[in-house]
């Protein structure tokens, strides 16, 4: 989405399409946008609060828990941890249909992000990009999921909007409604005050544990290129645990053993 100016092949169960409405009887729904005097491209934060340094015995502690792939406690943050599941209604297809994201566990990696509103600015350009290249996304055997506060039928009219007039046109992935705003906060991207998401993207791997997350700001675009990248490098290293992943690592290049002495090989080789 965007904020004011100033500022593969989806898996869906037959249970799911069973219970899909068919739009096609439905008239075109319009619908106008009124935005929040708040809603000025940035979310605003309350004062730093100082905390208490750890102390030095409570900081080797931590440090001797660290791993390279590690499962992350019940607390935050998210990365580590299993995704919070949900079930609820979306547009796919020009039909109503309902997705469970633990339908996905143990089949299909998950990109799930969220954007704030429909009939926005920044949104249709991330949203449309990801359509464009969902295939890429399919070869690499994980789905996407969009989600925003809007009602499907909302997600609806924008679908059946052109392009060129700042719709969506059809796209090769649901969008989900969370009207009830339950799933935006469960993923901690919902800004109380303004009653609309971050931009969060999430990355779950087929066991449903969330292992990349990264939150922009409302004016903010996202990057499929850099998304389609840390998915490849995730599946690099879950297919070899016993490397790593440098900075900027893509498909083909020297990837890094996460030791003192399997290290110097690949600092040699830059």
């Amino acid at each position: 989405m965007a904020c004011s100016a100033s500022s593969s092949t989806a898996l869906l169960s037959s249970t799911s399409r069973a219970a899909a409405i068919s739009p096609k009887s439905a008239a075109p729904i319009s619908q106008s946008l009124s935005l929040p005097s708040s809603f000025n491209g940035l979310r605003t934060c309350k004062p730093f609060v100082s905390r208490v340094t750890p102390s030095l015995s409570t900081r080797v502690a931590q440090s001797q828990r660290r791993r390279f792939a590690v499962r992350a406690s019940s607390e935050l943050p998210l990365v580590g941890n299993k995704a919070p599941d949900f079930e609820a209604e979306a547009v796919f297809d020009q039909e109503f249909i309902q997705v469970k994201l633990s339908e996905y566990i143990g089949k299909k990696y998950v990109i799930l992000f969220f954007y704030p509103l429909d009939f926005t600015f920044v949104c249709p350009t991330e949203i449309t990009a990801f359509s464009d290249r969902h295939e890429e996304f399919e070869n690499l055997n994980t789905e996407i999921l969009g989600v925003s506060v809007d009602s499907v039928f909302s997600h609806l009219a924008w679908v059946q909007t052109d392009r060129k007039s700042g719709g969506l046109g059809d796209l090769k992935y649901p969008l989900i409604s969370d009207i009830t705003k339950s799933i935006s906060k469960s993923y901690n991207v919902l800004i109380p005050d303004q009653g609309i998401a971050l931009r969060g993207l999430f990355i779950i791997d087929k066991e449903g544990v969330i292992q990349h997350s990264t939150i922009n700001n409302l004016g903010i675009g996202r990057s499929v290129d850099e998304t389609l990248r840390t998915l490849q490098a995730l599946q690099y290293v879950q297919e070899n645990p016993d490397e790593v992943c440098p900075a900027g690592w893509k498909p083909g290049e020297k990837s890094m053993k996460p030791d003192p002495k399997g290290s110097k090989e690949y600092f040699a080789s830059i």
